[in-house]
């Protein structure tokens, strides 16, 4: 009985961190969703370029809401001694679980296919918004600074854009080598002929130079999880 009362504080302080956590994801979301101007402007350098691909502000807001929502289960099942919440919280981390799992399969396996799901997503984006949307194109503006890379696959995803039928010339990321200074025109031709490489490419460079930090991150988020669910349903079993 001892060992449960035990299990059931450390279920219920751990769930509160993850409670607060979600808690602070929602509202940084928020801010960013409000003002993503002056976040980029604080955190643009330090962010993780990864993030840069997608909308962070709903990103942000999704993932704090499922966090939040899951420390709150935890504390409330464990507290109160619902089977019904703890085995909700078990459910839904597996979920979360096996979602990561697949993901880091495609991811690794099947890099083709997750380039190809992705190109779908970001380069009509990419053209309906750079040049018109501030935040987004300072977005881009500081992922191809930071990777030195131009677009997401090439200069080609910048076409029809904004950006391009205002200025009648690709952005200068697009033609940087040491023969050339942001200060020139970047035509098409320049672009053609430098062939500077897509941020995606770049990015997977990155995370392979940094496989064994990257691994290891996921690893113990795995491992955080997998020790969550068994904990949930040793109480499970042990409650009355």
């Amino acid at each position: 009985m001892q060992c449960v009362s035990f299990i059931k504080t450390i279920m219920i302080l751990f769930n509160l961190l993850i409670f607060l956590c979600g808690a602070a994801l929602l509202g940084v979301g928020i801010w960013v969703s409000i003002d993503g101007a002056s976040f980029l402007k604080i955190f643009g350098p330090l962010s993780s370029s990864a993030m840069q691909f997608v909308n962070v502000g709903y990103f942000l807001i999704a993932a704090g809401a499922v966090v939040f929502a899951l420390g709150f289960l935890g504390c409330y099942g464990a507290q109160t001694e619902s089977k019904c919440a703890l085995m909700t919280f078990f459910f839904i981390l597996l979920l979360i679980f096996i979602a990561e799992v697949a993901a880091a399969v495609v991811a690794l396996v099947y890099t083709t296919i997750a380039e190809h799901f992705l190109t779908l997503l970001v380069v009509p984006a990419i053209k309906k918004d750079y040049g018109s949307q501030k935040d987004f194109t300072q977005v881009w503006n500081t992922t191809m600074t930071e990777l030195k890379c131009c677009g997401f696959t090439n200069y080609t995803d910048f076409e029809d854009s904004p950006y391009v039928r205002e200025n009648n010339a690709f952005p200068p990321f697009c033609c940087n080598n040491v023969t050339n200074t942001a200060n020139e025109t970047c035509t098409k031709e320049k672009a053609d002929n430098q062939k500077v490489e897509g941020c995606f490419q770049q990015l997977l460079y990155d995370i392979r130079t940094n496989a064994v930090t990257v691994g290891g991150v996921a690893a113990g988020i795995g491992g955080l999880e997998l020790a969550a669910m068994i904990v949930s349903m040793y109480l499970y079993c042990n409650l009355q």
